[in-house]
């Protein structure tokens, strides 16, 4: 079942806290938020200009094009480094929290995608390896990257204003936490393949759910992602691809700040359905014989909160709830990290 259009939220109410509608639209991102832990964000061009989003999708096609050795000299040294490049193969995506029960998950079969991660700029001991040195295309490659980067740390910040108000907080409570901007780009190339490749129940990324604040994610027309229903069921919604949307769902952390008031839902990539007419905002988009799934593109900024702000329950979330907090405080850092180490393979 398709997500329905009650869930658009227009960003343009609330770039300004005064302005008539910023109030209702963040109770109504927060309701969001609480019924599905998903949304489609519209309305963003004034932060996120359709053009710079073209250049991403652009780049992106461009750098996963590369011959592999070439990729493989940008690679992801560690799971924690989180920057680089990573073969298709090394990552499973679940929802275990441990090394163990992921490699359990990834014995059936590892994601079907190759990905490229950027980390803020100017991380002491964890340089960025950019594709720069190797030709013009990746000197425009980093300078298209790194201005995505700061409009999207921005757009962060104002969506979360919008949920501070929604929790009944100060506009400004967040803001303090997430100014350094210890997030992530990733650039996500799912290749084209046979169909059989989905026999058996193999996915393109496996079930999890992302591990920060919020996610902003760029996708192109192919579909495929899935989350999963709220109504004990285990049932699968579709959340179909839609022109001038951003979709954007919360993340563990801050299910956690919330005592869970906020879903961090999972979700996943399955076999697309067959779309012979679409393209991908790649280099090319020429679509396949109908017995191939052509090339899926999306573009995913996770967002943290500071990697020194220590993840508590928020006032209001948890003083008048049966049990009280449900989690233990954690380090930003510290939580993000240990779910890396345990969705990324050795070398």
């Amino acid at each position: 079942t398709p997500l329905r259009y009650y869930q658009l939220i227009p960003l343009t109410s609330l770039l300004d806290s005064n302005s008539p509608d910023f109030h209702s639209t963040s109770v109504a991102l927060l309701s969001a938020f609480r019924t599905h832990g998903f949304l489609y964000l519209t309305h963003y061009t004034a932060l996120v200009p359709s053009s710079t989003i073209d250049k991403v999708f652009h780049h992106s096609a461009a750098l996963f094009a590369r011959p592999q050795h070439q990729k493989d000299s940008i690679t992801s040294r560690s799971a924690t480094s989180n920057c680089g490049y990573m073969r298709p193969g090394r990552e499973k995506l679940s929802s275990a929290l441990t090394a163990e029960d992921t490699k359990k998950d990834r014995d059936k079969g590892a994601d079907m995608k190759e990905t490229y991660d950027i980390g803020r700029e100017g991380r002491k001991g964890n340089p960025q390896p950019w594709p720069d040195k190797l030709d013009e295309e990746g000197v425009m490659f980093r300078e298209t990257m790194q201005d995505f980067f700061l409009r999207c740390k921005e757009l962060h910040v104002v969506v979360m204003r919008g949920i501070a108000v929604g929790l009944g907080l100060d506009v400004t409570f967040f803001d303090g936490m997430l100014d350094v901007g210890d997030n992530n780009l990733r650039l996500l190339h799912y290749p084209s393949v046979d169909r059989e490749a989905f026999r058996g129940g193999k996915v393109r990324a496996g079930a999890h759910s992302d591990y920060g604040s919020v996610t902003f994610l760029f996708q192109d027309q192919r579909g495929g992602l899935q989350i999963e229903g709220g109504d004990g069921s285990g049932g699968w919604m579709d959340v179909e691809p839609r022109e001038g949307t951003i979709v954007v769902n919360a993340g563990d952390a801050l299910a956690r700040w919330s005592n869970d008031l906020i879903r961090s839902t999972k979700h996943r990539v399955v076999e697309p359905p067959i779309k012979p007419h679409i393209s991908s905002p790649g280099l090319n988009g020429a679509a396949n014989d109908l017995g191939k799934h052509p090339a899926r593109y999306s573009v995913a900024y996770f967002c943290q909160p500071n990697y020194d702000v220590w993840i508590d329950a928020l006032p209001g979330t948890w003083e008048h709830v049966p049990g009280g907090k449900k989690y233990e405080g954690i380090n930003s850092m510290d939580y993000l990290f240990s779910r890396l180490n345990a969705t990324v393979s050795d070398y």
